[in-house]
C-alpha cells in the first residue's frame, strides 16, 4: 500500500492556514490560489481515475470553502495515486501553491 500521508499532511497544513487567515488575505488572493491547486488536485485525480473521461471542473464555492475545497481534492487525489514519484509531485504542488497564497 503506498504511503500518501506526506501529501495528505502538506494539504491540510495549507487548509489549517487558509483557516487561520485572515479575511483580507484570503481576499488578496490566498482563496484564489487554493481554488486553483483544489482544481489542479482534482483534474490529476480525475485522470488517474478514469483517462477516457472528460474532467469536470470544481466549481468556484467562496473564499471561506477554499480550505475545504484542498482538503477533499488533495484526499481524493491521495486515494488514487499509485507511485512514490506521484506522492512526491503532489506535494511539491501543494507546497508551491502555499507559497504563492502567503499563508
Amino acid at each position: 500500500m503506498l504511503d500518501t500521508t506526506p501529501l495528505t499532511r502538506a494539504v491540510e497544513h495549507f487548509a489549517d492556514r487558509l483557516r487561520a487567515a485572515p479575511q483580507s488575505r484570503l481576499q488578496r488572493g490566498a482563496a484564489a490560489e487554493a481554488l486553483g491547486l483544489a482544481r489542479e488536485l482534482a483534474l490529476r485525480a480525475q485522470r488517474l481515475e478514469d483517462p477516457l473521461r472528460e474532467p469536470l471542473e470544481m466549481p468556484d464555492a467562496g473564499m471561506f470553502a477554499a480550505a475545504d475545497q484542498i482538503t477533499l481534492a488533495g484526499n481524493d487525489l491521495a486515494v488514487v495515486l499509485t507511485t512514490g514519484d506521484e506522492v512526491v509531485d503532489a506535494v511539491r504542488v501543494v507546497e508551491e501553491a502555499q507559497k504563492r497564497a502567503g499563508v
